[in-house]
């Protein structure tokens, strides 16, 4: 079984419009002109450098912004560019919601168990809803469509519709989900939630938690694991209104390994004991505390959300964002990792610079999914990063992207028109037939 990192290419439309609260980067960004070919570029340059460290690398579309279909469900009518005109009138706050390219963060998109972990033998995949945020939720329908394109094969795969919508079942996706594995014993899920539906818990009091307790137990269901595999902590109420909107802002693990802020889940040592005792004496973890990284440059510097890589040669590499080596709290914490016994051997900084200006960092921009060599001969869709595959799509990135996007942009009616004009070209690239409103 070998990792691929699918990451999210950049939409046409990525902008800084400020639309999630708990979201400092975003927040603190708002307004600020962005620059949507310079962004997908940066997203590409790190799919090259992580497949030349000998990882699997694959790639997600965008999806059509801004989303007439919702533009259209909100009462707005006409034409394609009588909508967006009439929206830029009316609803300004409206377009900008349906605008949104969060698609991106791919970390979102679903949350994935692999064939070894599942009772059926099959890899499952659940987008997910994203109820906490209107601007997200509108992505649920398209990722699903995305997903069953490129995982079509039933005998392998098992692509779920997203949980049922609303405040009950609010899902994150894989931005709250870690698994880790050691030889020997079975692979272990953390399915991360910040509040419940139904029991009452302490929850933050500054932002908002996405996540339920709920919906992380309905996936464990759908996803057929073994209930002695799966561990349901609950992100630290703390580290919430620090700004981690979600796990991986805090948290992020691979394999044997685990790395985390002390604010990341609540009882993090009683969690760290049960892990040992379920994968053994080769699992590592390191922790950081918040005098030895504040919060504040956690959240600021995303040194959690950095990518943890198995190379071949069975060691590991962190795949970090420039903000972590620019932050002493950060870069302290990431170079202790490297000179404790542990099986991180290298640190990578990368310009991602576009999306963390919008709180995503490198491991926001990848959905990770474990595929064995006869999953990975089923799938036909032409996503799997070669160096050709990111030729091609540099250079469609350079035809149809806008180097500056301002605020103002969002109104143009010719922005929608150039982004289906995009994606229609998009989808023959990457063989996924028909997988847009747009194209049915």
């Amino acid at each position: 079984m070998r990792e691929y990192n699918f990451d999210g290419l950049v939409g046409p439309t990525h902008n800084y419009a400020g639309l999630s609260p708990g979201n400092l980067a975003s927040q603190s960004h708002v307004g600020e002109p962005s620059h949507p070919r310079e962004a997908a570029l940066q997203g590409l340059e790190k799919m090259r450098f992580v497949s030349s460290l000998g990882v699997g690398q694959a790639v997600l579309p965008p999806q059509p912004r801004p989303s007439l279909r919702a533009l259209r469900a909100l009462g707005f009518t006409g034409t394609d560019e009588e909508v967006i005109t009439r929206a830029a009138r009316e609803g300004e706050h409206l377009l900008r919601l349906t605008s949104s390219a969060s698609s991106m963060w791919t970390a979102n998109a679903a949350t994935v168990a692999p064939s070894t972990d599942t009772v059926d033998g099959r890899v499952h995949l659940t987008p997910a809803n994203l109820s906490q945020m209107f601007h997200r939720a509108l992505e649920a329908d398209t990722t699903h469509s995305v997903l069953r394109s490129i995982f079509s094969n039933e005998k392998h795969f098992a692509v779920h519709a997203p949980l049922p919508p609303g405040s009950h079942f609010a899902d994150e996706g894989a931005a709250n989900h870690t698994r880790l594995a050691t030889p020997g014993h079975p692979g272990v899920h953390l399915l991360a939630w910040g509040r419940s539906a139904w029991q009452d818990v302490p929850g933050p009091k500054r932002f908002p938690a996405r996540q339920t307790l709920e919906a992380s137990q309905a996936l464990a269901r759908l996803h057929q694991l073994d209930s002695r595999c799966v561990l349901f902590p609950q992100q630290h109420p703390e580290g919430i209104d620090a700004g981690a909107f979600h796990t991986d802002v805090l948290a992020v693990g691979n394999e044997r390994f685990l790395m985390l802020h002390e604010l990341a889940f609540v009882d993090y040592p009683g969690l760290l004991q049960v892990l040992r005792e379920k994968l053994g004496p080769d699992f590592r973890a390191v922790v950081a505390s918040s005098a030895e990284l504040p919060p504040k440059d956690a959240v600021k510097a995303y040194p959690f959300n950095s990518q943890v890589l198995t190379l071949p040669d069975g060691t590991m590499a962190i795949v970090a964002p420039v903000e972590s080596r620019e932050t002493p709290a950060a870069r302290g914490f990431l170079e202790r990792i490297l000179a404790e016994d542990t099986p991180v051997k290298a640190v990578h900084y990368l310009d991602v610079r576009q999306s963390m200006n919008n709180g995503g960092g490198p491991a926001c921009l990848r959905q990770r999914v474990w595929l064995t060599d006869t999953e990975r001969r089923a799938i036909d869709a032409d996503v799997f990063y070669t160096p050709a595959l990111h030729e091609s799509l540099a250079a469609w990135v350079r035809r149809h992207y806008r180097e500056v996007l301002r605020p103002r942009d969002l109104q143009d009616p010719h922005l929608a028109r150039e982004t289906m004009t995009a994606l229609d070209e998009l989808t023959r690239i990457l063989k996924l037939g028909s997988i847009y409103d747009f194209q049915q």
